[in-house]
């Protein structure tokens, strides 16, 4: 048995990226030198180090419940990773072993040899209702990605799905005619190297449509932008930013995109020139997240805690916001542009306004990293004006909170994941919510109620989910390189 150090560090290196600390996995890239490795990462399946971890503490726990004999006893309390490192304890859980076996020898023979039978005190209950589970025949899986799909989008006019994966490859899926294999583009990320094009073997990192469906753009840790057609041509490659880019987004008139990087700088991008039309260096560590207000206004977060409003044309902020004590993850405006929400890893959710300084609201109720944020597609200036506007939060303490903006006030707990929930994606009529976590599981609930609606298992952790325009199908990406369509009107 032998490994490297290189992979010790390649394994911690997926680790941080599945877990969703892109800047984290960048840095501690960098710093051991991940890209001199000869590791082919796509060969390489998700969630390998748990894996590796999770078999050495099998095999630390049938170490201690074989005895020298060759019986075995089942541990009565199963060892933590962190008590299978601890000596002590092992050496403790191996005498408490032993005392049971002498103690069961001992029984045995006083009943003559006859079996003692156990009645067994654990009762397994279905958290979910067998009516709301979708059978794996109503989801259609999408096969093609070559590593994790950290990003999925649907085209805003028709039915086309566009992913984002560690192959370095974006996809365009179309779901139109509802086949069981349908037609994929696949959209190669490369680079020029001694003249010619060859793939950046870099993350796709974010993607969006514009407004009408006719152009895809997409970030790349190879620290280009991308403009496509949606028939997969590629229009435009914007080039300005020093480093991987984590988020970008176009404006609602679709003639600016802006991205955000590591290279702590935002970049507004005339989308029809492709040159970079304002560069903005007011944040001191990596961007992490963007989104516009206006057609030419925008805020973005980063790590250094801080959040800044900026305008084309301004040379500074026009509004600074300070107040968490963690890094930034997300920022969402409201529908009106009025609201802003951050989330951050300080374990808090606040709400911003241009008109004063400090926060409207501090929340505090998730009690780990919250990673990102929706508001509803409700409330004055939407579609659904006679609806209540909310705000759904995600947080890796597996729950997923809905909140009344207006009074502060958590409406709904949802609580049927088990593991960190990485996504949440209203419907377009904001009468539910699709929820996406690495249990493997994409839930939907309903707003009104907060119950759940419905319920499906995948083979891979959400990272992603996604409602298309008409309502009816919802999307979701996954850790094991899987895309699938939940098709709402065959159920």
């Amino acid at each position: 048995m032998s490994f490297s150090s290189d992979e010790v560090n390649f394994l911690v290196y997926r680790y941080l990226q599945e877990s969703g600390f892109q800047h984290s996995a960048y840095t501690f890239g960098i710093e051991s030198h991940i890209s001199q490795s000869n590791i082919n990462g796509a060969l390489v399946p998700p969630a390998a180090l748990l894996s590796i971890l999770q078999k050495g503490l099998q095999y630390t726990e049938a170490e201690i419940s074989i005895g020298e004999d060759g019986t075995e006893q089942r541990l009565v309390e199963s060892l933590s990773l962190i008590d299978a490192v601890m000596p002590d304890v092992v050496a403790s859980r191996q005498n408490q072993q032993n005392q049971q076996k002498q103690a069961v020898k001992a029984e045995q023979s006083e009943t003559n040899g006859e079996e003692a039978a156990v009645e067994s005190t654990q009762s397994e209950t279905m958290e979910v209702d067998v009516t709301i589970e979708i059978p794996s025949s109503k989801a259609t899986v999408l096969r093609g990605h070559e590593s994790e799909v950290f990003i999925c989008a649907w085209n805003p006019t028709i039915d086309l799905l566009a992913s984002g994966s560690g192959d370095s490859t974006a996809r365009i899926w179309d779901m139109s005619d509802n086949t069981a294999s349908p037609n994929q583009l696949v959209l190669r990320h490369c680079i020029q190297k001694g003249g010619t094009e060859v793939p950046s073997n870099k993350d796709v990192t974010s993607l969006d449509w514009n407004c009408d469906g006719s152009l895809l753009a997409t970030g790349s840790y190879d620290g280009y932008a991308r403009i496509w057609t949606s028939d997969g041509r590629l229009a435009r490659t914007l080039g300005q930013h020093k480093g991987p880019i984590f988020a970008l987004k176009w404006n609602k008139r679709g003639n600016y995109i802006l991205s955000a990087g590591v290279d702590k700088t935002t970049i507004i991008w005339d989308a029809a020139s492709g040159q970079c039309t304002q560069q903005f260096s007011f944040h001191s560590a990596p961007a992490l997240d963007v989104d516009w207000q206006t057609n030419t206004s925008f805020a973005s977060c980063s790590t250094d805690q801080c959040i800044h409003v900026c305008k084309l044309s301004m040379d500074k902020p026009i509004k600074s916001f300070q107040g968490h004590t963690n890094e930034v993850n997300a920022i969402k405006w409201d529908p009106q542009g009025q609201l802003l929400a951050s989330c951050s890893d300080d374990m808090t959710l606040k709400i911003w306004s241009m008109k004063q300084d400090t926060c409207v609201h501090d929340l505090q109720a998730h009690s780990k990293e919250i990673y990102t944020i929706k508001w509803s597609p409700t409330g004055p200036g939407t579609h659904n004006p006679n609806m209540n506007l909310i705000l759904a939060s995600a947080s890796f303490d597996s729950t997923v909170r809905l909140w009344d903006v207006e009074r502060g006030f958590c409406i709904h707990r949802l609580t049927k994941h088990t593991e960190p929930v990485y996504s949440v994606a209203f419907s377009p009529d904001g009468k539910f919510l699709a929820s996406g976590s690495f249990d493997k599981c994409v839930h939907i609930w309903s707003t009104q109620s907060g119950h759940l609606v419905h319920s499906y298992k995948g083979t891979g952790g959400i990272f992603e989910v996604c409602w298309n325009s008409r309502g009816d199908k919802v999307g979701a990406s996954a850790s094991d390189g899987s895309v699938f369509v939940l098709d709402l009107r065959k159920l």
